[in-house]
């Protein structure tokens, strides 16, 4: 249960802490308007993020005896990954875009994260299979590893809101770069367990 909920822990972090649409949106809104309105939209993922995992499961739970089906897509899973951890690295700060001025923070964080190819990406090549194989262990696990993941991917986003409003220079400070160039290393970790995981699946190991 450990193991799931440390990288459940791990990738929710990396996806909170990564630039893209919905971290821009959240930064957006905490400088345009307030904090509540940044936390409102690190929240939207809890609720769009149910239909795209139900539909990873199905999918890849119908593919359990297809090993050779389920090897590709955890080396996809790793290219995601490697694509995540080089994002991470790379990662200097963020510019917010601040041209619109409409409210309905929480609405606009849901049509940014379902509109965005991120979370389908990420859950059919690397956390459906992470699931199932928590499911397949324990109950237990499948919790851990959700709890991890969502109490992460949210809690970076809120905290960022927070930082965000209270020192707007934190964006362009060591202490972002730093954190995402771990969480870079960390993700090429997981990276390299999803290739040989999937190399092992192929037969090749």
């Amino acid at each position: 249960m450990v193991y799931f909920l440390t990288w459940g822990a791990v990738l929710g972090l990396a996806s909170g802490c990564a630039p893209g649409p919905l971290l821009v949106l959240v930064i957006s809104e905490t400088l345009r308007y307030d904090v509540r309105a940044g936390i409102k939209v690190a929240l939207a993922p809890v609720i769009t993020d149910l239909p795209i995992i139900l539909f990873a499961h199905l999918v890849l739970s119908n593919l359990s005896d297809h090993q050779s089906i389920l090897g590709v897509i955890s080396l996809v899973g790793g290219c995601f990954v490697v694509y995540m951890a080089y994002e991470n690295l790379r990662a200097e700060y963020l510019e917010p875009d601040l041209t619109d001025n409409r409210p309905r923070s929480l609405m606009k964080g849901m049509w940014a994260n379902m509109l965005s190819p991120h979370p389908y990406l990420f859950w059919i090549s690397v956390g459906a299979p992470l699931l199932n194989k928590a499911i397949s262990t324990s109950p237990a696990a499948s919790i851990a590893f959700l709890g991890g993941f969502y109490a992460l991917l949210v809690g970076s986003k809120v905290l960022l809101a927070i930082l965000v409003g209270r020192s707007k220079s934190f964006l362009q400070g060591a202490v972002y770069r730093n954190i995402m160039r771990l969480l870079g290393l960390l993700l090429g970790v997981l990276a390299l367990l999803l290739f040989r995981d999937g190399l092992d699946l192929l037969g090749v190991l």
